[in-house]
């Protein structure tokens, strides 16, 4: 089996990959940058003994990260429960894309991994909407290239702006509100959150469509409140929740072999 690593500053995603390719079972823990590779790896056993699995099943692994600080710990957890060591998505790694853009040694890891994924699963001309704890927007060209993005602040995270700066203001979540014009402070703070967090991703979206210039482009959502977004839009096509975890196997088979 394939554990394949998603570490992003939010939360770590791990999916486990059957020999066929199916995506068997995926696992969520909230990233803590100064928890032990031990700490990890009881959190990782319990994962693995719910479904069934021991550590001996896994084959090889392969990770994403945009936590440096975070990366040798899981490096370690993989080396000392698994004994293997797993691929890293870095600089020089085959990714079958052309990137069209100033500097490529640049773009992060999970950003890779997602117009990767898009363009084998999807093709191109196409649009990946990542909703994380950034929201990303990437453009693939009709001839699959990557053409560049956009980033924007996560959707999730602005509650906690909006009272950072104004704490007599209610805690709300992100949801989309029963109205549009709120009666109350709470339900205006829920309907300009939600509405105006769609607006942007809807905006973001039309422009880059304008800019791609074909009609045929498709848009494929994935991230926490990506299914919230898909079920008030008809901007969004595609809805791959476990798109990088896919993404990473793909990348794995292409440079490492299945």
């Amino acid at each position: 089996m394939l554990l394949t690593v998603d570490v992003g500053n939010s939360n770590i995603k791990f999916g486990l990959f059957l020999p066929d390719g199916d995506l068997c079972c995926t696992w969520r823990a909230v990233t803590v940058h100064n928890k032990t590779a031990d700490e990890y790896a009881v959190l990782l056993t319990d994962y693995f003994y719910e479904n069934g699995f021991t550590y001996r099943d896994v084959r090889a692994a392969v990770m994403a990260s945009v936590v440096p600080d975070l990366t040798p710990t899981l490096i370690e957890l993989c080396q000392r429960t698994m004994h293997l060591t797993p691929m890293q998505i870095e600089p020089g790694i085959k990714t079958g894309l052309r990137l069209r853009i100033d500097n490529p040694v640049a773009v992060g890891a999970d950003r890779v991994v997602n117009v990767a994924a898009a363009r084998a699963l999807y093709g191109g001309p196409a649009i990946v909407l990542d909703c994380g704890t950034a929201t990303k927007w990437e453009a693939l060209g009709s001839d699959g290239d990557y053409l560049g993005g956009a980033i924007g602040p996560g959707i999730g995270l602005l509650p906690e702006a909006l009272t950072a700066t104004s704490p007599d203001l209610p805690r709300v979540k992100i949801a989309p509100p029963g109205i549009m014009i709120g009666k109350n402070t709470r339900e205006a703070i829920e309907s300009g959150l939600f509405w105006g967090s769609l607006g942007m991703v809807e905006g973001v979206i039309r422009r880059i469509k304008a800019e791609i210039a074909d009609p045929h482009t498709r848009v494929i959502a994935t991230g926490g409140i990506a299914p919230m977004l898909t079920e008030h839009t008809d901007l969004i096509d595609v809805l791959n929740p476990t798109l990088t975890l896919e993404g990473l196997r793909i990348l794995w088979e292409m440079n490492a072999g299945a």
